[in-house]
């Protein structure tokens, strides 16, 4: 099949474009910026510049659509909505004029809000952020186009936050911390958090090219969930260190230093790791249901702990050297 990937030159973009290859399908890549391990299947572009988009769409069969503004810190916040929606506007354009009626499109869990219970895909919409707000108007941008056409397959799929070797997130900066000995635990640590290991989110986005037409709206997570505390163990114990949590704050007093540092960060017009929304995320529960991800026959490669001992042993090493293929 010709596949079209935006954002194929990112995290989760390069191990799907791997993996679709690997299958035999032929991949583009459309992306602002060149694929350092596929630079050869790249087109460099935004999603902003509409008819470039749609010209990278001619003989394609199916588009993943994973480009997005994303991080937390986004100025102008103007962005989030040029890029997540407009851009979205600009994909509807561009598979109508090639024809293409096969899409699949990550979104994100944060459009359920913070601390939502465990919300499934019926639940409330309640984001608590502009990124979360603007992923879910494309959402709906989508759904608009997919209801047009009943031979339309649009297949919408809100990762909580995914993991792995080699991605530079929010993640791999948590376990870094506690790996160097930098880490300061805020709260109680008994919030639970969902994940998912990026090689096992790849091989169910593959698994959706075989939808039928209409929307399919799908959670992803790696179960079981893991608290804050059982994911410092796993560092611990992975590394072989022995360690044990040293500083612990409560949360008050974590949110407050939150804000001091958003405070500085407008005064100096500098980007702080710290600030009150990383710390608001840190310590919420932020759990999602995967029941319908099951209902699929979907089955994981890696179970959740394999894949963060993977990507532990692979970005911090382990003292007894051995391997955890």
């Amino acid at each position: 099949m010709n596949i079209l990937v935006t954002g194929g030159s990112g995290f989760i973009g390069t191990n799907l474009v791997s993996d679709l290859l690997e299958q035999g399908h032929k991949v583009s890549i459309y992306d602002k910026r060149k694929s350092e391990t596929y630079p050869y299947l790249c087109i460099v572009a935004d999603v902003r510049d509409k008819e470039k988009l749609a010209n990278s769409m001619h003989g394609i069969e199916a588009v993943y659509h994973l480009a997005a503004e994303h991080s937390d810190d986004v100025h102008p916040v103007s962005l989030y909505y040029d890029v997540n929606v407009g851009g979205a506007k600009n994909i509807v354009y561009s598979l109508e004029k090639n024809g293409v009626n096969t899409l699949i499109f990550t979104s994100t869990v944060a459009l359920y809000g913070l601390n939502p219970g465990e919300p499934d895909e019926k639940s409330l919409i309640k984001p608590f952020n502009d990124y979360g707000r603007s992923k879910y108007e494309a959402e709906l941008v989508f759904q608009n186009w997919a209801k047009d056409d009943k031979n339309r397959s649009l297949i919408i799929v809100r990762p909580t936050v995914i993991f792995g070797e080699n991605n530079r997130g929010n993640v791999y900066n948590l376990l870094n911390q506690i790996a160097s000995g930098r880490f300061v635990m805020v709260g109680s640590g008994q919030n639970k958090k969902s994940m998912g290991y990026v090689r096992n989110i790849s091989q169910f986005l593959i698994l959706l090219l075989n939808a039928d037409p209409g929307v399919h709206i799908y959670n992803y997570a790696d179960k079981p969930d893991f608290t804050m505390e059982d994911l410092v163990t796993l560092v611990f114990t992975t590394t072989s260190d022995g360690r044990t949590i040293k500083f612990r704050l409560p949360y008050a007093i974590g949110l407050a230093g939150g804000y001091t540092f958003d405070l500085l960060a407008r005064l100096t017009g500098k980007t702080f790791p710290i600030s009150s929304i990383r710390i608001k995320k840190f310590c919420a529960d932020t759990v999602i249901n995967a029941d319908k991800l099951k209902e699929t026959g979907f089955t994981p490669s890696f179970p959740l702990e394999k894949g963060l001992q993977r990507m532990i042993e692979a970005e911090f090493g382990n003292e007894q050297g051995g391997s955890l293929s």
